[in-house]
């Protein structure tokens, strides 16, 4: 399989700092997306972000008529962060920051200051339904200042229209109407809006069947629609990173690799933040690579620092704690999972290194 690791002078990280600069709000550090140059350049009353959760290119192309709504308004593609996944890449598109910068790496994170890992949306320890502690741990440990609240301290308007965000709508029938709703307000304003297909459906039923396809298809069809409805108003359609169909396999079934490792392995079943007993580095190495190494980058914790994958700029200041002494990176279509039960549920999977898995569309609707 292809790999393609990110660019962050031109991913997904950048699209809001592009938002910023529009709404004057320049600070230093910040690389804005170029390819929304010329749309932003114009002026519009409206600014909508739609994040589909999963549409990466290669479902789009695999999924959506060539003349059809989303591929004619396709302007580009670019990147997703690493991992792409929608803890790291959705925090990164609301908060304009690299992985490193903002800490949320991943579905389940190691947090140093109380030695857990901890899946971080959940506020749980990980592979359990123990709560991690009486407060929310990551927003606690990794705070950030989101791009919309940056807009709203600066006397612009910023809303966030997601399935977390009161009025908290159950569809993307309710998203749209909220949308539609925000727009007919009086002022310049920016709507992040994100939805949670089409990656829901492709890990239980896979990328490649009709549950995907459909389900893309009447995503597009809606923003049709919404965006037919829509005056001043530019529509920015994206992902927060792709997928491909994957075969599994339980970590605990491999003896040799468990007796190893400090705690169980965290971040992603593609991108695997591992802890390993200093004396059994050397086998650690060995076991791995014997029984993973076709599909699996192995990389040191100082390989994965000096490759910056995580991006660049001032790191959170628990970042290399939270970083395991290894770092197992997919390059192909096998995902690693802490237990027998995840592994024989998802079908399809995101978070490491393929082309499919990092490109992502820029879709632009121009809404005179």
């Amino acid at each position: 399989m292809k790999q393609r690791v990110p660019d962050y002078e031109k991913c997904i990280m950048n699209l809001p700092n592009s938002i910023l600069e529009k709404f004057d709000i320049c600070e230093e550090g910040r690389q804005r997306l170029h390819l929304l140059d010329p749309y932003l350049a114009k002026e519009y009353e409206n600014i909508v972000v739609i994040l589909l959760d999963g549409m990466g290119t290669s479902i789009v192309e695999r999924h959506l008529k060539e003349d059809g709504f989303f591929r004619t308004h396709q302007k580009n593609s670019y990147t997703s962060i690493f991992p792409p996944t929608t803890v790291a890449a959705t925090t990164s598109v609301v908060s304009g920051l690299a992985p490193c910068q903002h800490g949320w790496l991943g579905w389940d994170c190691y947090f140093p200051k109380i030695d857990k890992n901890v899946t971080v949306f959940m506020n749980t320890e990980s592979g359990t339904d123990t709560p991690a502690a009486d407060y929310p741990v990551a927003s606690t440990y990794c705070r950030y200042e989101s791009v919309g609240a940056k807009i709203r301290a600066n006397g612009g308007q910023a809303y966030e229209v997601t399935p977390f965000v009161e009025p908290f709508p159950k569809s993307f029938e309710e998203i749209s109407g909220r949308i539609r709703t925000l727009c007919r307000k009086p002022g310049k304003k920016y709507i992040y809006s994100y939805w949670t297909e089409p990656d829901h459906i492709m890990h239980e039923k896979g990328c490649c069947g009709s549950e995907a396809a459909q389900a893309v298809r009447e995503l597009e069809e809606q923003v049709q629609k919404l965006c037919e409805e829509l005056e001043s108003t530019l529509v920015i359609v994206t992902a927060d990173h792709g997928h491909i169909d994957s075969e599994g396999a339980a970590i605990t079934d491999y003896p040799r690799i468990m007796e190893c490792l400090v705690r169980m392995p965290s971040i992603e079943p593609r991108a695997l933040n591992l802890f390993v007993k200093e004396d059994k580095r050397e086998q650690f190495e060995q076991e791995f690579s014997k029984e993973f190494g076709d599909k699996f980058l192995l990389w040191t914790k100082e390989q994965v620092l000096n490759s910056k994958i995580f991006g660049t700029g001032a790191q959170h200041p628990d970042f290399r704690e939270m970083l395991g002494d290894y770092l197992a990176i997919a390059v192909d279509d096998l995902s690693i999972y802490n237990s027998r039960e995840e592994k024989e549920f998802f079908i399809g999977v995101h978070a490491g290194l393929t082309e499919e898995e990092m490109m992502i569309p820029l879709i632009v609707i121009e809404n005179p």
